[in-house]
């Protein structure tokens, strides 16, 4: 079946319109991109695995009474979402230091974090996606306080359900990046994707720093094994949730 023009390309996804103006369809792409995107390349069969893993994802939030725009995975690819206002802001939750935070605070890779740490990023890779302080949030007026509180109460519930369901596939979740919107009425709801590219994911038992990697890091550290790392998330992922 022929698709519609597309109403937006990112750097994973493209959206289209279907015959339902309240419902979208999300393709999944096999480009990867990393730095905002300056550094670019494609990872195979990408698209099918974020898409499965997303769907089987937000199928679990749902039933966990967290509410998100997904609908039905439709195709391997494919998947039909909710139309929803995106809040052009990240939220990123950490529940181990990585990355920017310990690359900008000198923290050790690994530290736990307790209570995990949420943090409000503005979405524009053409400035870097800048950390956002609360007065900042506020003088950008991007989202009233009441939805950044509702964003960051969400965003603590997607992370306890995930940190459980990742250490029961074996999994150790150390930090991901969520998006909300609005839907049409008004309700905050869990946006975007869920897979390798947005989540930071080691092997819970293995101590060795490169080889527990099974994310988008191994693509950005030029780690190799990238396919072979994503396919082993969705293959834990599936397996718990075909068990639980």
């Amino acid at each position: 079946m022929a698709l519609s023009p597309p109403l937006y390309e990112g750097k994973a996804k493209i959206l289209y319109p279907t015959a339902d103006p309240d419902v979208l369809l999300a393709h999944f792409k096999d480009d990867a991109t990393a730095f905002n995107a300056q550094k670019r390349g494609t990872i195979r069969e990408k698209g099918e695995i974020n898409c499965t893993l997303s769907s089987h994802l937000f199928q679990k939030l749902g039933e966990a009474g967290i509410p998100t725009h997904f609908l039905a995975q439709v195709a391997p690819q494919q998947m039909h979402v909710r139309r929803v206002t995106i809040i052009p802001l990240e939220v990123v939750v950490r529940n181990r230091a990585a990355g920017s935070l310990c690359r900008q605070t000198g923290l050790p890779l690994g530290l736990p974090l307790e209570p995990p740490l949420v943090e409000f990023y503005l979405k524009d890779d053409a400035l870097g996606d800048p950390l956002l302080t609360p007065d900042r949030l506020q003088l950008l007026n991007l989202a009233s306080p009441s939805h950044i509180a509702q964003m960051q109460a969400l965003a603590l519930q997607v992370n306890q359900w995930l940190s459980d369901f990742f250490k029961d596939c074996g999994i150790l979740l150390v930090d991901f990046k969520l998006e909300f919107g609005l839907n049409r009425d008004d309700q905050m709801v869990v946006a975007d994707e869920i897979s390798p590219d947005t989540c930071r994911l080691w092997l819970k038992d293995e101590t060795d720093p490169q080889k527990r990697i099974l994310d988008k890091d191994r693509f950005r550290q030029d780690l190799g094994q990238v396919e072979e790392a994503y396919r082993q998330v969705l293959t834990r992922v599936l397996g718990q949730a075909a068990a639980g």
